[in-house]
């Protein structure tokens, strides 16, 4: 049978979501219905791109990337993905994964992470990383933005300097921030033609929510 299989494919899937369940945080930005926003956004970047991949090795980073998660303000947060990949080598290997894609999945998890900086060197990676950044864009990367950013305890913005035009900008006081430090910059780092389109489209949304912020702030409704 293919890895590209539709039926293996909701076969695996479905043993995933039943394994994760049992082992699902309170952070609710890394919950199952994010891994499942992954493996959707994937499935739209290899069909928009027609590219030639394993999509078992996809499904299974997109669903594992984040079996471990660290705080943001963690000092050990660049070092998620590989405790990640790590734990989900032993994962597979419980759940009777094909032997010969688990370096292929541990591979995609370690290098999805924005913070760790490890170069994607498979399509599959680079698909999984795209998808994966996807989530921190558009309405659901707002969404996120701030819901993190109150489990820091963090304020929204600067109501005096939103912008940071006379201050450093800073992400770990203000959430508004990380806008500019991280989010901002992500749609140059994709690494597909699709997940560039799509990128684009929803780092606008995030300009233009900042824009209309900022002008809420002035009185100006």
């Amino acid at each position: 049978m293919s890895y590209n299989d539709p039926a293996l494919l909701q076969q695996w899937e479905d043993r995933f979501v039943e394994f994760l369940q049992g082992r699902e945080s309170d952070d609710a930005s890394h919950d199952i219905s994010h891994f499942q926003r992954v493996w959707r956004t994937a499935c739209r970047i290899v069909n928009e791109g027609d590219m030639s991949v394993n999509r078992l090795v996809i499904l299974t980073a997109c669903y594992f990337h984040d079996i471990i998660v660290l705080p943001k303000n963690h000092p050990q947060r660049s070092m998620a993905s590989t405790l990640a990949a790590e734990e989900t080598e032993r994962c597979l290997k419980a759940l009777a994964f094909p032997q010969d894609l688990i370096g292929e999945v541990c591979h995609a998890v370690k290098t999805h992470s924005y913070s760790a900086g490890i170069p994607a060197e498979t399509i599959e990676a680079k698909v999984v990383q795209d998808a994966d950044r996807m989530e921190a864009l558009g309405a659901i990367g707002l969404a996120r933005c701030f819901y993190t950013g109150g489990k820091l305890k963090q304020k929204l913005f600067d109501p005096e300097d939103p912008l940071a035009m006379h201050r450093e900008l800073d992400d770990r006081v203000y959430s508004l921030d990380h806008f500019e430090l991280k989010l901002l910059k992500i749609a140059d780092s994709m690494q597909t033609e699709a997940g560039q389109r799509m990128a684009e489209r929803s780092s606008q949304f995030l300009r233009d929510f900042r824009d209309q912020l900022c002008r809420e702030l002035k009185g100006e409704y």
